[in-house]
């Protein structure tokens, strides 16, 4: 892809991240359902309608391939909604802070995401049976999905959470949607820093799945971030719209294990196995809508609320002023 459509693309999410925090969201709030239901709406249109753009410019075959890697990146991200959860549980976050948390979580994860993708097309390209490592990892990924029982988190395990607070004080509370302050003339890491670097860390995890997973799709660097960067967008209001209801998708694990799998096989076979852009997206859609019809249908699983240690704010953040190793 000419790097001028690569220019487009990067200033087009800059502009929109920075719209979002200066304009749309300018004042910290609680994010209603129905106000994320809308910009779920407005992020889902403008994903769809690149890849229409895609579709008029490069042919069918190519914008199905972005719309299999989206598909599959939003359907990974239901899980990282509800890790968020998790997260803003642990640490009880007020409500109307959480949305400058996503913000830059989701800013930090675009960047880390490229880096991730770009390293991994330099490897297929470089050494082409890196390949069927990404697929045996997706067939690994997928094994563990499908035996996995529960999410539990543990920052106060968390490496860069522990670094944080060796390099810097931390205040006890909550300091608006502050992530430092000045207190007695000393710059201090407000808790809301700690929640950042927590909600960047499970990113990390979730990108190792997702970038091999949508390589199996397409080799192509800038489909690949496209519909990453689609995905990832649109997951700030996702969280809102699911947070409250995600209990009631309890197959769809058991389906992104499968669409896991399937691409993972795909990978293996893929100097055997030629099938067309369109199989993939078909696959995709099929094992998404089933997980999903199946879940709708089954009584509700046990709520997100009932799922989280709501610890006090010291509890979460204790040991923070000082290291216990």
């Amino acid at each position: 892809m000419p790097f001028a459509v690569w220019a487009g693309l990067v200033v087009f999410i800059v502009v929109v991240l920075v719209l979002d925090l200066t304009v749309f969201n300018r004042e910290a709030h609680e994010v209603s359902t129905k106000e994320a239901g809308i910009w779920t709406g407005v992020w889902l249109t403008l994903a769809v309608a690149f890849g229409i753009g895609l579709w008029m410019f490069r042919g069918g075959d190519y914008a199905a391939q972005y719309f299999a890697g989206y598909l599959i990146e939003l359907s990974l991200s239901v899980d990282n909604v509800f890790v968020f959860a998790l997260i803003f549980g642990y640490f009880a976050v007020p409500a109307i802070y959480r949305h400058r948390v996503l913000y830059w979580g989701i800013f930090g994860a675009l960047v880390l995401r490229l880096t991730f993708i770009l390293i991994g097309g330099a490897l297929l390209e470089a050494f082409r049976p890196t390949i069927y490592v990404f697929g045996a990892f997706l067939l690994y990924t997928a094994y563990r999905m499908l035996r996995h029982s529960g999410v539990e988190i543990h920052p106060e395990e968390n490496p860069l959470l522990r670094l944080l607070r060796r390099v810097f004080p931390m205040t006890a509370n909550y300091q608006g949607a502050a992530f430092f302050i000045i207190e007695n003339g000393k710059r201090v890491a407000t808790p809301l820093l700690a929640v950042l670097v927590v909600v960047e860390t499970s990113d990390v995890i979730f990108a190792v799945d997702s970038i091999p997973a949508i390589f199996s799709i397409t080799d192509d660097e800038f489909l690949v971030f496209a519909s990453n960067a689609f995905a990832i967008l649109g997951l700030r209001t996702l969280y809102f719209v699911l947070a409250s209801s995600i209990n009631r998708f309890r197959y769809l694990s058991t389906g992104l294990a499968v669409i896991l799998g399937v691409v993972g096989v795909k990978m293996l076979l893929s100097e055997v196995i030629h099938l067309k852009a369109w199989v993939p997206l078909l696959l995709v859609v099929v094992i998404l809508a089933v997980s999903v019809v199946a879940s709708l249908r089954a009584a509700p699983a046990v709520e997100v609320e009932d799922e989280v240690s709501h610890v006090p704010l010291g509890g979460a953040l204790g040991g923070m002023h000082e290291d216990t190793d």
